[in-house]
């Protein structure tokens, strides 16, 4: 695969990712459900 090939691949999956991590915070915020998320080795609950 070209680099070019590969480092545009790239920007669209973390354009993706990008964008369901959005959509992921929306649906907690309409659901008013926390967030899980590991910090420092952690679990944390968070308000959206």
């Amino acid at each position: 695969m070209k680099p070019e090939a590969q480092i545009e691949r790239r920007q669209k999956i973390l354009a993706g990712l990008e964008l369901a991590y959005e959509r992921m915070l929306e649906f907690k915020r309409q659901k008013n459900s926390e967030v899980v998320v590991m910090r420092e080795g952690k679990i944390v609950r968070l308000k959206p």
